[in-house]
């Protein structure tokens, strides 16, 4: 389709929200509105429970404390199309349609015949008597058809729910005709009905917030002087950017903790925007909140299309710019992981210099993996003592300590990378987060044995396998391969108590260690180590994740770095991890998070 001067005619859905009262009388000569029900639909198959439900909600609504005269109570979108005949093909919504006319004709049937409301028809396509049985619900007609069934059910409990609350039936009148209200979503001329009822229904997948937002940016302005197609081409363009940088997991989970969307992340960049406007945080039960606020904010006197526009570009464009910076992007990315929303991170910078920024972002990790204020003026001595400090308060052994310990060895991955600054490495956010890196011992814990039958021969498995990799058989080997084999004897515990004494004589892990739950004998593993290997050897859990990072997946630097034994001062056995090993890895750790708050991450104090 192209417009007189030849250029395309982007043809977009028509979007607003309606009161039910406003369903009734949609034309302009004041008559009820016709809705057609085509043959691609089933009937009405709103359960009690279903109807219920609305009614409760609805009931709710009315009792809020402190209620405001602009607030609505906001059902999910109707999508329909015009039709030739002058009525509406309903495509999405048929349930919630239905039942407000059964709701509506209970408020008529309470009044006197001259008083009645007009209401709103439905057609059914493969029911052309339904309007004669909604006009006269009849229970032997009802128990002849699944359709007619299913409506007088329904009239039935909406009957009993007004009468157990027959004091509130014109509050909640006035409130379902004035203040509830649907998004009205009328297919553009081009769109298909059938594939769009596919898609909602069969598909099951919902009108997002985001694609009825995008329908009101791309409405036809018909403004004097403004060209109506070149706006909506270069919006249309623009958003299909934007969010093609969003799906990219990379960018996507520095900014969020929340489960990647598959489709339609944009929907993000829109609920910062209504968060900076200062939208209640109760709104977020409301799946369509962004989109009532930013219709809202088109609908206002001297709004522009093309100035909330930018806007949402100029907040993209400030999280790309931290996402492009190294050094942003790691402390940007730690705060985000600890649960600050990127509204409240961006609040900080305003009206800061990227140093100051920066100096901002530092203060709050501090207080973050500290509980502490950073020391001011920043001295090198008294941030390291308070390092040192909270370091020997965590400890694997109190539960409480746990996301404390995994917070901390975080952080110290991200000032590791952060530490040289010709490194371009970058911590793998998405990774970390979807494949579900815990905190776990490096050294095995002497006392926290398999007690299982299945675990204990899982662990055995683990440390037979490894040791087939390092030497030929051996007595050990051998006592091994004859516990495995016979069950009989894998059912008495002393003797795999034994063998596993043997074992950790064998891997250097025999007795208890002082710190033995301390952050000297921690690392973050992925969530399959975590419960394949469980309280492994250290040989074991190197062999593993050493594999992991040979085959190009991602290892936390300071993981990676701690079977290898790159903090060890001097080369020792590579099979076992000493109490020297653990001591000069607190050190490094220490020093590595004392630089970083010192704020040489970029050479600068």
């Amino acid at each position: 389709m192209t417009d007189p001067d030849g250029l395309p005619v982007m043809t977009t859905p028509q979007i607003q929200l309606k009161t039910v009262h406003e369903l009734r009388t949609l034309h302009s000569d004041g008559h009820p509105q016709r809705f057609f029900i085509p043959a691609y639909q089933r009937g009405y198959r709103w359960s009690p429970l279903q109807v219920t439900q609305l009614l409760d909600d609805i009931r709710e609504f009315t009792q809020r404390p402190n209620p405001q005269p602009q607030e609505f109570y906001c059902l999910q979108p109707l999508v329909i199309k015009a039709r030739p005949q002058g009525d509406w093909e309903v495509v999405d919504g048929q349930q919630r349609l239905t039942s407000l006319l059964l709701i509506m004709r209970h408020f008529n049937e309470r009044l006197a015949e001259r008083f009645r409301q007009p209401l709103y028809r439905l057609v059914y396509e493969t029911r052309p008597k339904l309007a004669d049985f909604l006009a006269n619900p009849s229970p032997v007609e009802a128990e002849a058809n699944a359709d007619y069934f299913h409506l007088y059910q329904a009239m039935q409990i909406i009957e009993g729910w007004f009468a157990q609350h027959d004091s509130e039936v014109e509050m909640i009148k006035a409130a379902l005709l004035n203040q509830v209200k649907l998004i009205w979503f009328e297919l553009a001329e081009g769109d298909h009905p059938v594939e769009a009822f596919t898609r909602l229904n069969v598909g099951k997948i919902p009108l997002t917030s985001d694609e009825l937002i995008r329908a009101l940016f791309l409405r036809r302005n018909t403004r004097a002087g403004v060209d109506p197609t070149s706006g909506q081409l270069r919006i249309a363009y623009e958003w299909d950017q934007l969010e093609k940088s969003l799906q990219n997991d990379a960018f996507w989970y520095f900014i969020s903790n929340k489960s990647a969307p598959t489709q339609n992340r944009i929907g993000l960049l829109f609920e910062l925007v209504a968060q900076e406007d200062g939208m209640p945080r109760t709104w977020g039960h409301d799946t369509y909140a962004a989109f009532h606020h930013m219709n809202g904010r088109l609908k206002a006197s001297g709004s522009s299309v093309a100035d909330e526009w930018a806007r949402i570009k100029s907040n993209f464009l400030q999280l790309e710019e931290w996402y492009e910076d190294r050094v942003l992007f790691h402390m940007v990315g730690y705060l985000v992981h600890q649960g600050m929303g990127i509204d409240s991170i961006r609040a900080l910078a305003q009206g800061s210099t990227k140093s100051g920024f920066e100096r901002i972002l530092r203060r709050e990790i501090f207080k973050c993996a500290t509980g502490d204020e950073l020391p001011t003026p920043v001295s090198e001595a008294a941030i390291r003592e308070q390092l040192l400090s909270h370091m020997d308060a965590l400890s694997y052994d109190r539960k409480s300590s746990h996301h404390r310990i995994r917070d901390w060895l975080l952080l110290f991955n991200l000032a590791t990378l952060l530490q040289d600054v010709r490194s371009n490495l970058r911590f793998q956010f998405d990774s970390f987060k979807t494949q579900n890196w815990d905190i776990e011992h490096i050294r095995s814990v002497s006392d926290d044995r398999p007690g299982r039958t299945d675990a204990q021969k899982t662990w055995l498995e683990h440390c037979r396998s490894f040791l087939d990799t390092q030497e030929p058989a051996n007595a050990l080997c051998e006592e091994i391969d004859t516990y495995l084999a016979d069950q009989a004897v894998s059912k008495l515990p002393e003797v795999f108590d034994n063998l596993y004494d043997k074992i950790l004589v064998h891997f250097g892990e025999a007795g208890e260690w002082d710190a033995e739950h301390g952050l000297g004998n921690l690392t973050l593993l992925d969530e399959h180590t975590n419960r394949s290997y469980g309280n492994a050897v250290f040989a074991v859990k190197r062999q593993r994740l050493l594999s992991l990072d040979q085959a190009g997946i991602f290892v936390p630097l300071c993981t990676r770095n701690v079977f290898l034994k790159c903090y060890s001062p001097q080369a020792g056995n590579s099979l076992f991890w000493t109490e020297q090993d653990r001591e000069a890895y607190e050190t490094t750790m220490l020093d590595t998070l004392t630089r970083f708050f010192c704020g040489h991450t970029r050479g600068m104090q």
